[in-house]
């Protein structure tokens, strides 16, 4: 891991993935609400080893990838996963494209993470890759993602069924087009 994160809000610093976030990663998917919206993700080590080689490879093929988020003068550990990576969800619109993405470990659920990372990602995103679309998907019923893409400016554009055999829900495919200006970008207002 370096030493300083890539990226600091007023709250929390932004990391890139390394190798020994494992552990934190594990802990921050641990609880089953945390997952009720994840589809079919695993809390077993060598499922989230699988999830963190996906980001470092994000990383290093395109440049970017979400970030492991730790509170500023915290104890260090991971508290929630935010940012955008390059996909390929295996429908059209999901595609090799930039999606968005965030996972906010159940204690720090409703103080405002998922908002604040995404506005300096996403504002760090278009200075670093330009204007473009960013997709993300939000399992129905999801409400506090709703809310939170919704005030990033996400707008729905399509829905679909989940195509895994384990989980068959209906998933909701929202995109925004990043600014040219990223400090017209939304800041953080709750």
């Amino acid at each position: 891991m370096s030493t300083e994160p890539l990226l600091t809000t007023e709250r929390f610093e932004l990391w890139r993935p390394a190798a020994t976030d494992l552990d934190d990663l594990v802990r921050l998917i641990a609880d089953e609400e945390t997952r009720a919206f994840l589809g079919p993700a695993n809390p077993a080590p060598n499922a989230v080893y699988e999830r963190l080689q996906r980001n470092a490879g994000s990383w290093a093929l395109h440049g970017y990838g979400t970030f492991y988020v730790r509170e500023r003068g915290g104890d260090g550990q991971i508290i929630a996963n935010c940012g955008v990576f390059h996909s390929w969800r295996g429908f059209t619109e999901m595609d090799d494209v930039t999606e968005a993405g965030w996972i906010v470990r159940h204690d720090w659920w409703g103080k405002g993470v998922a908002q604040e990372v995404m506005c300096t990602a996403l504002a760090w995103f278009a200075e670093m890759h330009g204007p473009r679309r960013v997709v993300c998907m939000i399992e129905e019923g999801n409400v506090a993602s709703e809310r939170v893409a919704a005030k990033l400016g996400f707008h729905r554009f399509a829905k679909r069924q989940s195509d895994d055999a384990r989980d068959a829900a209906v998933l909701l495919l929202l995109e925004c087009t990043l600014p040219a200006q990223p400090s017209t970008y939304p800041t953080v207002s709750t």
